[in-house]
């Protein structure tokens, strides 16, 4: 931020519009244009009524309401940090519109304000300027001095629009009323003409002197050069409407290309790229802002889904397919389980196939496969798993093809900062069924109120954990950091060298971490998962 921008937006314009030099200002119409005027190197904004109602697509006759106004101003301030100078019509109405405008324009941070002396509704100045009816200059003077009494910020300014040439009255009356708006307050006066040439404002400017700042708009007259102003000791230029007439153009000409063209080569390479437009919209900001205040999210986190088995518990259904492609409502199991997965966007799943893999094709997945299925268990799957990542580990979740589960599980797994992690169910009962996942578990706390915001840990797991010291059942699901699954793969290469773990499975992992004092983080729920074992499961599976 520079020297000048420190300072508040309404001293930056009170400051341009004093400024000793011809000060300059650019067109906006919403918050991207403002923030290219503001890059583009101008110190302030001309916030035009014409522009504002043009890229609403409706006419400059009061037709969007000052509240739309008011809602496009709040984008544009909030994109830039240069004052904003709305025009602003005639004040939307009598006096009370006019301090309720400049109350609410206060609220907004925009520095400044120009009304014009016509009747509201207002008509461009340039559609039949000199048959246009001109406010009673008395009835202004009161809009003026209300506007100046409601400002609660000294700097804030109040600009009076003198359409005086416009409308035919000429100079006399131009000096009469900018006379008497400046005694009633205006900050400065904005002199108005339709003339290709600068006659009327220069010829204003020698009488009017150095009574208050002078701001033009030479839209018309736009052929004259810039010293001719500086020359006449004028405070600022408008550049009024010439963003939105640029873009327009370019707008109507990419239409056209497109239409004749169908397709994008025409035009892909003469339009600002994508980048360019999250570059102004600071998008940047906002990446760095979610990582510091986002819980973690499970993009970047894998997927091991161990789906190799057969299921013989479910009889004929698994004769020609694995349990894994059962399915339930239409839907085989497998897809139910990538769902959840995907919905908190976790893409990257690979599945472990054993037992009539090539039912097992379901598209966008990862698959390895156990040729030994039927001569090993879990361990060996999934250390075939890792060994496809060929030493590039990153976060997984490892999970059972037979597993059905809400998509909290794996959101919460991915949150956890632990190098490992589970889930216990702490409402296990005395469903025996459970041991089939090897998973009654203690904990250092049972799921409690004192449990809530205290860090929970695993202390044992497996069928042999008394009755009274069960807190839960383990569901399945192990989280493993970066580093914590390449620790689990060099430990798996020991633990399959012993011919013992061969049909090991990851109950076996869980105790042999416990046993090396490697802490595995518990996190408790209730319910939100289906292990299907059984027939009775696949029924239940269709209300899950």
């Amino acid at each position: 931020m520079n020297a000048r921008q420190s300072l508040t937006k309404t001293r930056q314009f009170r400051n341009l519009l004093l400024s000793e030099q011809l000060e300059f200002i650019c067109e906006a119409h919403n918050g991207l244009s403002a923030k290219i005027v503001e890059e583009a190197g101008f110190p302030g904004i001309w916030a035009s009524g014409l522009s504002i109602s043009a890229q609403f697509g409706v006419r400059d006759n009061n037709e969007a309401s000052w509240t739309q106004v008011l809602e496009d101003l709040e984008f544009m301030s909030d994109a830039t940090k240069i004052p904003i100078l709305l025009d602003g019509d005639t004040g939307y109405g009598n006096f009370n519109n006019m301090q309720r405008l400049i109350r609410k324009l206060e609220q907004r941070n925009i520095a400044a304000v120009c009304i014009e002396d016509k009747l509201f509704p207002k008509t461009n100045s340039f559609l039949k300027g000199d048959a246009q009816p001109m406010a009673d200059m008395h009835e202004f003077c009161g809009k003026i001095k209300a506007g100046k009494d409601a400002q609660t910020d000294p700097d804030f300014c109040v600009i009076a629009r003198v359409e005086a040439f416009i409308c035919g009255w000429g100079l006399t009356e131009a000096l009469r009323r900018a006379e008497a708006y400046h005694q009633a307050g205006a900050d400065g006066i904005l002199i108005h003409s339709a003339l290709s040439v600068p006659d009327e404002i220069l010829a204003f400017k020698r009488e009017w002197g150095n009574r208050c700042p002078v701001v033009i708009v030479p839209t018309k007259y736009y052929s004259t050069p810039t010293d001719v102003f500086r020359q006449h000791g004028f405070s600022m230029v408008i550049w009024a409407n010439h963003m939105l007439r640029a873009a327009v153009s370019v707008m109507q000409k990419t239409a056209r290309a497109l239409k004749q063209s169908e397709n994008l080569l025409s035009i892909e390479d003469k339009v600002a790229p994508v980048s360019e437009i999250f570059r102004l919209q600071n998008a940047a900001e906002l990446l760095e802002a979610e990582e510091r205040y986002l819980p973690r999210g499970a993009e970047g986190t894998s997927a091991v889904v161990l789906a190799a088995s057969r299921g013989e518990e479910l009889g004929g259904l698994t004769e020609e397919q694995p349990k894994t492609m059962v399915k339930i409502q239409g839907t085989p199991i497998l897809s139910h389980i990538v769902d959840a997965y995907n919905a908190v966007g976790m893409k990257d799943i690979l599945v472990v196939r054993g037992y009539k893999k090539e039912a097992v094709n379901l598209p966008n997945l990862t698959y390895v496969d156990n040729a030994d299925y039927s001569q090993t268990g879990e361990l060996a799957s999934l250390f075939l798993a890792l060994q496809s990542r060929k030493g590039l580990f990153q976060p997984t979740i490892i999970s059972y093809g037979d597993v059905l589960f809400n998509k909290y599980i794996p959101q919460a797994l991915c949150q956890e900062p632990d190098d490992c992690v589970i889930f216990v169910d702490s409402n296990w009962g005395d469903q025996t069924s459970y041991a089939r996942l090897g998973g009654f578990v203690e904990c250092t706390i049972p799921n409690s109120r004192k449990a809530f915001n205290a860090k929970v840990y695993l202390k044992q797991l497996g069928n042999q954990v008394p009755t009274d010291a069960i807190h839960g059942v383990w569901m399945g699901f192990l989280k493993l950091s970066s580093s914590a699954a390449c620790d689990i793969n060099n430990l798996l290469v020991q633990m399959l060298a012993d011919p013992q773990n061969r049909k090991a499975g990851i109950p076996q992992l869980l105790q042999e971490l416990l046993r090396r004092g490697y802490p595995i983080r518990v996190l408790y729920t209730v319910g939100h998962w289906l292990d299907i074992n059984s027939l009775d499961d696949v029924v239940q599976a269709g209300n899950f």
